[in-house]
């Protein structure tokens, strides 16, 4: 994932756009980037990386350099952004949230028509170099952002910085969020609504699919309409969205309440506490508790003031010691128990099963886990989740592989209703070293977060695909 913030203002704001920014870093530990424009000197730019730092140490010591009324950041787990062009259409930046699988395609085709690329990414092009490249190729901001949604395969939501407003375009499907806030004499745009509340704007509009919007300090206005199809990540809700935020209206810490309860009502097993895995887990596990009336216990607390999500780690080891090392046991509070655990899923494994045996070593009597999510089959076609993993890295297809020999059948695997899905849990249960597991129902989590189905993109799921 990565996440943007954009501000527009009659005052300088700097400061807002830094913190604004800084608000979004739960979505990426790659890179970072700011860009501001005056009269006096144009556009502004600084980018660094945050892979050994993070945002507001790394950017704190640039914002004596810039000066600007409008501005824009991104929080950025791959290319380098914002990029700043001087095209037909005026001289302008973008930063982007994308994933395009055709990006090899696309780079062909511009290169058969003699046209060149000054920014590279791991040898590659620069994707938001690409999708600045699609917006030129048409005669205005409106029909390039239509030709970059025709073009690309993937996702795409982007931010563009001219010297007089910013223009703010949803991901033709709405897969990723952009929410406008308003405030007296400044609007704001941005990938998280927890980025408003301490910087002080109020929720103003949520921006629909395909819908292209140009913002200004007075006012904002729709210049193309939103799409009627939805495919907006469910995954938000449950994993990699802040609890604090809204999208589509519906906020993450309710919706995640909302899905411990349904698991709750499901589960009969005994237990003398719930514990949630930190951070994302603790929702959940509090609608659980409640639900059932178990009391809420913190087993675990997470280290955060220096270990990152694990699954944001492109190298295996590096994702096993994170896993490992971010998380504390209370041991006090772990010996001689029967505890139910929340999780918002399972991809790899390396986390839980580590976990497992710290639990086992503090004197658990039984572990019990239930997973927020169905089992992840398939791996994200849409957003960066970890690019480098391949499919036998999952632990569902891995528990695929010790039934069938090899990965197929996938449809009977998604279905809860079926002895092999029944079988595959039990396998993952056994790998892991846990007493139980449960995974949340596909329909269950539907109606969790509140949009009809055909709304949410339901992929790693359910195979469900749309382009």
């Amino acid at each position: 994932m990565s996440g943007f913030y954009g501000a527009i203002s009659k005052e300088e704001c700097i400061n807002e756009v830094f913190y604004g920014t800084d608000y979004h870093s739960h979505l990426g530990t790659k890179r970072a980037g700011m860009v501001f424009w005056n009269k006096e000197n144009g556009f502004q730019r600084s980018i660094h990386s945050l892979e050994s730092e993070y945002f507001r140490s790394k950017f704190e010591g640039d914002l004596k350099d810039f000066s600007g009324k409008l501005g824009m950041g991104v929080i950025s787990d791959t290319d380098p952004q914002p990029i700043i062009l001087n095209s037909h259409l005026g001289k302008f930046a973008i930063v982007t949230v994308s994933r395009i699988v055709n990006i090899v395609e696309l780079e062909k085709e511009f290169l058969d028509k003699k046209k060149h690329f000054t920014q590279n990414f791991h040898d590659n092009v620069n994707p938001t170099e690409l999708i600045a490249n699609l917006i030129c190729e048409k005669n205005s901001f409106v029909e390039g952002i239509k030709n970059v949604h025709d073009k690309i395969k993937g996702t795409c939501s982007l931010l563009i910085l001219t010297p007089d407003k910013i223009i703010a375009a949803r991901d033709k499907l709405g897969r990723t969020p952009i929410v406008i806030g308003k405030k007296d004499g400044a609007f704001a745009v941005a990938s998280e609504t927890s980025a408003f509340p301490n910087t002080g704007y109020d929720i103003e509009h949520y921006i629909g699919p395909g819908e292209v919007v140009e913002i200004t300090a007075d006012a904002y206005k729709t210049v193309k309409p939103a799409n009627e199809k939805m495919q907006v990540c469910s995954f938000l809700w449950v994993y990699y969205g802040y609890p604090t935020s809204f999208y589509e209206g519906i906020n993450t810490e309710e919706c995640r309440y909302r899905c411990g309860a349904a698991i709750a009502k499901k589960d009969d097993v005994e237990a003398d506490f719930v514990c949630g895995v930190p951070d994302s887990g603790v929702g959940h596990a509090y609608g659980y508790s409640n639900e059932k009336g178990v009391p809420y216990k913190r087993a675990y607390s997470k280290y955060t003031p220096t270990w990152p999500r694990s699954f944001m780690p492109q190298n295996q080891n590096v994702r096993e010691l994170v896993a490992k090392m971010k998380l504390i046991p209370n041991n006090a509070i772990i010996k001689d128990s029967k505890a139910v655990f929340l999780d918002d899923s399972i991809v790899r494994g390396t986390q839980l099963k580590d976990n497992t045996v710290d639990l086992r070593k503090a004197g658990i009597k039984e572990v019990h886990m239930r997973i927020a999510c169905p089992p992840l089959t398939y791996p994200c076609n849409f957003l960066n989740f970890s690019q480098s993993r391949s499919t036998t890295e999952l632990a569902t297809r891995k528990a695929i592989i010790k039934i069938e020999g090899e990965e197929k059948n996938f449809e009977k695997y998604a279905d809860s209703s079926t002895p092999e899905y029944k079988k595959m849990v039990e396998l993952i249960a056994e790998d892991l070293g846990i007493d139980s597991l449960i995974y949340q129902d596909l329909n269950d989590l539907v109606e969790a977060i509140g949009l009809p189905k055909e709304k949410l993109c339901t992929h790693c799921w359910d195979g469900s695909s749309y382009f």
